[in-house]
């Protein structure tokens, strides 16, 4: 049971990948983008995790679910999995009505957005 969250992000992760793929919503659209915007926020968010953990907002739940690694105090590994999923997913949702508009309106430039 212990592998059982991080499997669910990563093949998550994978339908991510296969939906970029298949529509050229982020990566496959363009790479150098998506990737500085998914570094971006995956860095802002384990900050922002990290500055809830130091207040005393955040902590780690004990679970037989999750592997036991932790990358800080009360951070496990899993919640980079997830940010990650977080980031893609948002970047797959952009991607997808970027495309929605430039078909709307064909005058419609990626540079106007």
């Amino acid at each position: 049971m212990t592998f059982v969250y991080i499997s669910a992000l990563l093949i998550s992760l994978a339908g991510m990948i296969l939906l970029d793929r298949r529509f050229a919503l982020s990566f496959w659209h363009d790479a150098r983008r998506a990737g500085i915007a998914m570094g971006i926020s995956i860095a802002f968010l384990l900050a922002w995790d990290i500055a809830g953990v130091a207040n005393g907002i955040f902590f780690r739940g004990e679970s037989s679910w999750m592997i036991g690694i932790v990358i800080a105090p009360e951070v496990p590994i899993e919640e980079v999995f997830f940010l990650a999923l977080l980031s893609y997913v948002t970047l797959n949702v952009f991607g997808f009505w970027r495309s929605r508009a430039q078909k709307q309106a064909p005058g419609f430039d990626q540079g106007d957005a």
